[in-house]
């Protein structure tokens, strides 16, 4: 197995359990504030598919993020995630956003498959090359797909599994 191989089935598994994580969540679970600093289940899902969006897409490929292509409008996110902004004003959005699970997932998948195509059009030098998005750290194109596609949502993911949890659900799907 190569590079792109690995990271390709890396990108996939931790995609798997997000998907079958959130496969059940019911718009309740979805809008429920968990209170203190932690945000609800549909605000930590449209920020992690979000940011693999314009990370791997605006900033490391320098293409169109889907969210502002074929997916514009049609996230089911009730509000664009903000930028920029105080730790407090990401809460206060967490917790005013509302997101219908069943478009997002639909969005998520899109940008799963957009992540695995770009993947495959790669040659195992592609990921070498560096690549600084503004405001992040320089990383490598493979270092940058491990951060999106792969640890972040699976970092999210088991905080959505644990919220979960937390209101009596199954959290992840085994």
């Amino acid at each position: 197995m190569n590079s792109i191989e690995l990271l390709k089935s890396q990108v996939q598994l931790a995609h798997a359990f997000l998907d079958g994580t959130c496969a059940d969540v019911t718009q309740e679970q979805a809008d429920a504030v968990p209170g203190g600093t932690a945000h609800p289940i549909g605000a930590t899902y449209a920020h992690l598919v979000l940011a693999e969006d314009f990370i791997l897409s605006m900033f490391v490929r320098g293409t169109q993020p889907l969210v502002l292509g074929e997916f514009a409008g049609k996230t089911g996110f009730s509000e664009p995630q903000p930028v920029n902004v105080s730790a407090d004003e990401m809460l206060a959005w967490a917790n005013r956003v509302k997101v219908d699970m069943p478009v997002a997932r639909e969005y998520g998948k899109a940008v799963l498959a957009n992540t695995l195509g770009w993947i495959d059009s790669l040659s195992e030098s592609d990921l070498e090359r560096e690549v600084e998005p503004p405001g992040f750290p320089k990383q490598t194109v493979g270092q940058w797909i491990t951060i999106a596609a792969i640890a972040h949502p699976s970092n999210h993911c088991g905080e959505i599994a644990a919220l979960k949890g937390l209101g009596g659900a199954k959290g992840y799907p085994f």
